[in-house]
């Protein structure tokens, strides 16, 4: 069983990586590069969309707008953050985040013990706005790990934040699989363990339909151990499964070993 994150474990997650995201862009002596084949946009437009993101999440937080249904349909919200940014100094695009942050985080420490729920587009689920604040810090730190690569600097990924990340995304993947409209892949159960702590998770896919952490499951088809810090950057697309094995980063077995490269695609395209 997985233990219960307090809000602040969330909360002093996200100041953390936000603040080590900063001490990196403002350290950047041409933002003007591109990130390279992943993506088209510059070390600047990237952190303009991460500057973004705390204002997002607090109207998310407030019922002042939904998550989409589809999560192809961020690549729209995104470009419009882009678009509208006022400025593309990374200085203050990076003082923006701060501020931008700190009044989200305010905010997540206030609540009390009925926390708000940002709603999914067309589904009864929703997303708790607490722990909604670990898929904040995953996209901090997939986004360091991006521009780092871009301009050759180190970036540590801090294994204890994968769990927070985790827990947050999984509150709306059930929701975007059942809305990605594809062919429902063959049934599967899976479990994840994240070395070095306690986590881990059940995915269970059911007739198109995923239940995380269900109950009552079947016995897993595949079981799996990944380093923390690896299964966020596979999680994101940024490491891909195969790579994990043969570096040791991750180990498979179980019924089904021809599952572990299977799963991630499973979740493609979703990308927060």
């Amino acid at each position: 069983m997985n233990n219960t994150l307090s809000r602040f474990a969330y909360i002093d997650a996200a100041r953390a990586t936000a603040q080590n995201f900063v001490d990196l862009v403002c350290n950047i002596d041409n933002p003007d590069v591109s990130l390279g084949r992943r993506s088209k946009w510059t070390i600047a437009e990237c952190v303009g969309h991460v500057a973004s993101e705390p204002s997002r999440y607090l109207e998310l937080a407030c019922g002042a707008t939904a998550w989409p249904s589809r999560p192809s349909d961020l690549k729209d919200i995104y470009a419009k953050q882009i678009a509208n940014l006022p400025t593309r100094d990374v200085h203050k695009l990076a003082q923006r985040l701060v501020d931008e942050l700190d009044e989200l985080l305010d905010l997540v420490g206030r609540f009390g013990a009925r926390v708000p729920v940002m709603a999914v587009e067309g589904d009864c689920r929703g997303v708790r706005a607490d722990s909604a604040l670990g898929i904040l810090i995953g996209k901090m730190t997939v986004h360091g790990h991006d521009i780092a690569r871009a301009i050759g600097a180190h970036w540590e990924l801090d294994p204890g934040v994968a769990p927070l990340v985790a827990r947050g995304r999984h509150q709306l993947l059930p929701c975007w699989i059942d809305h990605l409209g594809e062919s429902s892949p063959p049934d599967a159960t899976f479990e994840i363990r994240f070395r070095g702590t306690d986590e881990r998770f059940i995915y269970q896919f059911t007739d198109g339909h995923l239940e995380i952490n269900p109950d009552e499951h079947v016995d897993p088809d595949l079981y799996v151990s990944v380093k923390p810090a690896a299964g966020v950057l596979i999680g994101y697309g940024r490491m891909s499964p195969m790579r994990a094995l043969l570096t040791g980063r991750a180990m498979a077995w179980g019924p089904s070993p021809w599952l572990a490269t299977h799963l991630i695609k499973r979740f493609a395209p979703l990308d927060a």
